[in-house]
């Protein structure tokens, strides 16, 4: 059975840090690039970072560049996300997803995605 799961989330000041877990199971973890996306109130999901399947390959959102950063352990079928400087507008519902791309190279398209989590909500206020 696939799944995805976010840790981590919480209420966090603004310039505050957090640092998200995805942790994965029931399918080949370093096979895939592994994205993490966020969705707040009233907008469409949108790309945050994502980390190719053996951790050489990276890309960010420019909202986010300078601020968060992704890393993985394929030994703990886990990726985490740095996030610091933290601003209200960050504030959302962050998921994890695993797209199928043995490679050097991830994308940021959502539809690209084959598996998800159920998301992690992380709220930026004073």
């Amino acid at each position: 059975q696939v799944q995805l799961v976010e840790f981590g989330g919480g209420l966090v000041p603004p310039g505050g840090s957090l640092r998200l877990s995805c942790v994965a199971s029931g399918f080949t973890f370093n096979f895939y690039a592994i994205g993490w996306f966020r969705q707040a109130p009233g907008k469409e999901r949108e790309g945050v970072l994502c980390i190719s399947s053996d951790g050489s390959g990276t890309d960010y959102a420019d909202s986010v560049k300078g601020r968060f950063t992704i890393s993985r352990d394929n030994a703990k079928n886990t990726v985490y996300l740095q996030m610091n400087s933290l601003e209200p507008e960050d504030t959302a519902v962050y998921y994890c997803a695993a797209d199928f791309k043995k490679s050097r190279r991830c994308v940021l398209a959502k539809n690209a995605y084959t598996y998800w989590g159920q998301g992690t909500q992380v709220t930026v206020s004073s």
